[in-house]
């Protein structure tokens, strides 16, 4: 983490207060390289400063995780998935992505369907990434918002309350990020088995009538 980027944030930040966070939120979701995990755990300890207000912190992160996540769903709704590939293949460099990055977002997707746009929302690059498979497959827009929204959400959550706790130590929470992803992974993991053993269920049912 350098000194720069928390000032460059702090600055942005002051400046525009609520409306920062959002815009900051908004550009990570587009380009994962910003790093919410400076941007968030920062928010916290200004909300434990009483510089700001946790309620309106979140609103206003869980909507730049929206607008974001919207911007880059609309691109997979329009421009399709060998366009999106053909673009990250030749440009992903510019903003620390790769093709094959595109290629496990839709991965995920394929495998988790709507879950992997909820609880994605908690993984670093295909946090982002997995808007773009949703807007391939042309998820209803309703559903994939209120995902977004409530998978943001808790992300946001989790990291505004982990600076607020942590205080000055803010700056430490990036230390405990992984843990949080395997915990992600493991929930997915453990979703993808009891949906196949229902399945599983259903068939047999299904055979003996």
């Amino acid at each position: 983490m350098t000194s720069k980027l928390v000032e460059i944030v702090t600055g942005i930040v002051d400046a525009l207060g609520y409306a920062g966070l959002a815009v900051l939120i908004a550009l990570e979701n587009v380009f994962p390289p910003i790093p919410s995990e400076v941007i968030l755990p920062l928010a916290g300890f200004n909300v434990q400063m009483g510089s700001l207000s946790f309620t309106l912190v979140l609103l206003a992160t869980t909507f730049g995780s929206v607008v974001g996540a919207l911007i880059l769903y609309g691109l997979g709704a329009w421009f399709g998935a060998d366009r999106v590939r053909w673009f990250f293949r030749e440009h992903g460099r510019k903003v620390l992505l790769k093709e094959a990055d595109v290629d496990k977002a839709i991965a995920w997707f394929d495998r988790y369907g709507s879950a992997a746009v909820f609880f994605c929302r908690m993984l670093p690059v295909v946090r982002s990434l997995i808007s773009i498979p949703a807007g391939l497959d042309r998820m209803s827009l309703p559903r994939f918002v209120l995902l977004t929204a409530a998978g943001s959400a808790l992300w946001n959550a989790a990291l505004v309350g982990a600076g607020w706790a942590l205080g000055t130590q803010w700056d430490t929470v990036e230390r405990y990020i992984e843990v949080l992803q395997y915990v992600v992974i493991a929930a997915l993991v453990l979703l993808a088995v009891g949906f196949l053993r229902q399945r599983l269920l259903s068939a047999r049912q299904t055979a003996t009538r």
